[in-house]
């Protein structure tokens, strides 16, 4: 197995441990594994859909977690008379999976569905009202400049506050 040394990134992203660390755990989410087979779409500019190929699964057989925003979807299969059925080929891999999913701050999922065999799960950013990005109006007329009044021990000193206590 490949693995990513990050130690160069840990030295110079100063303040940005969390997103070598996202990167690191990343690398290792998935692994070399390629069962089940999954797509992730974007359906809008904040729309998310996560399918995943689970043939022979049942809603009952799958669980799925949002935890400290890693998705992570469990099938388990239970062997209902698997030990009487004599297959003569067996292309359809209906083995229990694990899928996890790094999903960026801000997404929640908004639906999870079973159709035809694939998982669909929704997904939609939203961001908090503080963080989009918002237009900032240009004032018009000039500030009045700090008027200059003589201290008592004869400096000119700018009616503001002062930054330092005087003496």
């Amino acid at each position: 197995m490949n693995t990513i040394d990050l130690t160069p990134l840990y030295r110079t992203l100063v303040g940005f441990d969390r997103l070598a660390t996202m990167i690191d755990s990343a690398a290792r989410l998935d692994g070399p594994q390629g069962y089940p087979p999954y797509n992730i779409e974007q359906v809008s500019e904040d729309g998310f859909r996560i399918e995943i190929a689970v043939a022979g699964f049942a809603e009952a057989d799958i669980d799925i977690d949002l935890k400290e925003n890693v998705l992570t979807v469990t099938g388990a299969r239970k062997a209902d008379g698997e030990a009487n059925r004599k297959f003569l080929h067996r292309g359809i891999a209906e083995r229990n999976f694990v899928r996890r999913f790094q999903l960026a701050d801000h997404v929640i999922v908004t639906e999870a569905r079973l159709e035809h065999g694939l998982l669909q799960v929704d997904l939609v950013r939203q961001l908090p009202e503080a963080l989009k990005p918002r237009k900032i109006a240009i004032g018009r007329g000039a500030t009045a400049p700090a008027q200059v009044a003589p201290r008592p021990n004869g400096h000119a000193t700018p009616t503001v506050l002062d930054a330092q206590p005087q003496a």
